[in-house]
């Protein structure tokens, strides 16, 4: 799936941001979803997206999956897919 260009240009920015000044940039623009899996929240005209990622321990910034949202509440398949990278992520280095 792609993002509009809007909501994709917001997702550019932020992350240039991520880049600069560290992953946890706060709200409005991160949140922690548990155990190492954190959300970047993209807004736009276009709607709402969200970008899940991880980081590992020499601070680098892993993005594991980007969606539009289309409800209120994150839906539960997304999490998982995220979640099941986020694992693949941990045990391929160890």
């Amino acid at each position: 799936m792609t993002l509009p260009d809007g909501l994709l240009s917001r997702y550019f920015r932020l992350a240039d941001l991520m880049l600069e000044f560290g992953s946890n940039l706060g709200m409005p623009h991160t949140q922690s979803m548990g155990n190492g899996l954190f959300e970047l929240r993209i807004k736009g005209k276009e709607g709402i997206a969200r970008a899940f990622f991880c980081t590992k321990i020499d601070k680098k910034i892993i993005v594991l999956h980007v969606f539009a949202k289309k409800t209120q509440k994150t839906p539960k398949k997304e999490l998982k897919l995220a979640n099941a990278r986020m694992l693949e992520v941990i045990n391929y280095d160890s």
